[in-house]
């Protein structure tokens, strides 16, 4: 493993050597492993991230997912670069770690409850608040293959199905403290660069994408969004967010707390949400409520889903339902006319606890539209892993990746997000083909995801945020996306 930086590397190669490949997903004989980052729990301020990968309940193939917050430093604190989760525990469990001392914890007590519970519980059962927890939720527990692993209760390693994974083995959670520290060999080299960014996160991206033309809408049957300035990042920073909070040792707070203080979910408070999920829950179902938005990414998180993989199962049903290929009859009796909130929140539950129609969508929208016999040519996966909220028709090279992902539709394995500046200088200079640059161009992709895939391999080594690390891929060309 030495020849390897940390993070997804050091997973994927711990996965290649010992998970052969005729192993089931969910068989004890997968192993779940998490990795930090080399700069994790130093004061580089990007270096908060962890993987955790295993072989995909949800797709067959490679999976992993990654997340920021506290967790992945609370690690190297303890003395850990990798933790190796085989076989399976007779009944459930967490796992404590406490420096040199691991042990397995009862957690029957804890069994069913959702990942806030969860978390909150543990950390009383210690006693001690600053123990950093990842837990899954019922929706892992009740075998959704989509189900996540959650960090500081809302930080999502969600994708590909590492929290199906983890409840199969009868692990609840792992709880981690840790008291040492990271020695820098050469502190005075050692002097990160950063630059700040906006108060919205990445919600900023919603208008955008509208703007340009690759917001996903109502199953992306359109578009743009005619109610996106209502369910916008600038309209959450203005009218909800109370504060901002940052992942460990990052001077750039880009996660933001909100509370909904007046009407049918006054009192509802959260952190986030980002992009992803926010566009999720509004334009690719059709829903132009910001308030049902944040309690359905509420809920999801409290459950253990992927918002992308959740909604796009959703949304895929709704376009169904809006073509007279499903009926109320279908689908519970639900009404899932575009938009409507509480089929939404009714469907969320539905797919966390496999009750009824949700049961269908349990296992993704490959298998749901295998099973129904109906809706193949609209459901949005490559490989069985849900695309996100970026219409490839309107990003030939976002859409490239996809397609080459190695865990599926996925765009964090290459993030060409160069082709976003539309200049073809820039494209040029990088690599001798003006259109690479251009978002609507065909010429010039392949050597654009090539550059950004190993750019992301890099990063995702490190276990650095790729919000803040984006901007470094262009330095060696003397550029920056301005």
């Amino acid at each position: 493993m030495a020849s390897f930086l940390g993070g997804r590397g050091f997973n994927s190669r711990r996965l290649y050597d010992e998970v052969p490949k005729d192993v089931a997903p969910l068989s004890p004989r997968n192993k779940l492993v998490f990795a930090t980052g080399p700069l994790v729990g130093t004061a580089f301020p990007l270096g908060a991230r962890f993987n955790v990968s295993a072989k995909s309940p949800q797709t067959g193939i490679l999976g992993d997912a990654n997340a920021g917050g506290h967790f992945a430093p609370e690690m190297k604190f303890a003395g850990y670069d990798q933790i190796i989760v085989e076989g399976k525990s007779r009944k459930p469990t967490y796992v404590s770690i406490e420096d040199e001392e691991v042990r397995t914890v009862d957690a029957e007590h804890i069994a069913g409850m959702d990942v806030y519970e969860t978390t909150k519980t543990i950390t009383g059962d210690l006693g001690d608040k600053t123990i950093q927890v990842v837990a899954v939720g019922p929706a892992a527990e009740n075998g959704v293959l989509y189900a996540g692993i959650f960090s500081n209760q809302v930080r999502p390693a969600a994708r590909t199905g590492m929290g199906t994974v983890m409840a199969t083995k009868n692990l609840k959670a792992i709880a981690v403290k840790g008291t040492g520290s990271i020695r820098i060999a050469s502190p005075r080299k050692f002097q990160p660069q950063y630059w700040p960014r906006r108060i919205m996160g990445t919600t900023r991206i919603l208008m955008l994408a509208d703007r340009l033309g690759f917001l996903p809408t109502r199953h992306y049957t359109s578009a743009t969004f005619e109610h996106a300035a209502d369910v916008s990042g600038e309209r959450l920073a203005r009218e909800y967010n109370v504060k901002n909070r940052a992942c460990f040792a990052c001077i750039v707070p880009c996660s933001r707390v909100y509370a909904i203080r007046t009407g049918k979910y006054a009192g509802l408070h959260g952190e986030g949400p980002e992009y992803e999920a926010l566009s999720s829950f509004t334009a690719r179902v059709g829903n132009s409520s910001l308030e049902l938005a944040l309690k359905a990414v509420d809920l999801s998180n409290r459950l253990g889903l992927d918002a992308i993989t959740t909604a796009e199962c959703i949304a895929w049903a709704m376009e169904l339902y809006e073509r007279k290929e499903l009926t109320r009859r279908d689908v519970d009796g639900l009404d899932l006319t575009w938009g409507n909130g509480e089929s939404i929140l009714a469907l969320i539950k539905k797919i966390a606890y496999r009750e009824g129609f949700g049961n269908v969508l349990a296992d993704g929208v490959r298998k749901a539209a295998e099973n129904l016999g109906k809706g193949k040519e609209i459901a949005l996966h490559v490989k069985g892993l849900e695309i996100i909220q970026a219409d490839p028709r309107g990003l030939k090279g976002y859409g490239l990746g996809y397609a080459v992902a190695s865990r599926g539709g996925d765009h964090l394995r290459s993030e060409p997000f160069l082709e976003l500046s539309n200049d073809p200088e820039k494209g040029l200079e990088m690599f001798g083909i003006p259109d690479a640059a251009l978002r609507l161009a065909y010429k010039g992709k392949g050597k654009l995801v090539n550059y950004f895939e190993n750019w992301c391999a890099v990063v995702d080594s490190l276990e650095v945020c790729k919000n803040l690390a984006e901007n470094m891929s262009l330095l060696p060309y003397g550029l920056t996306l301005e």
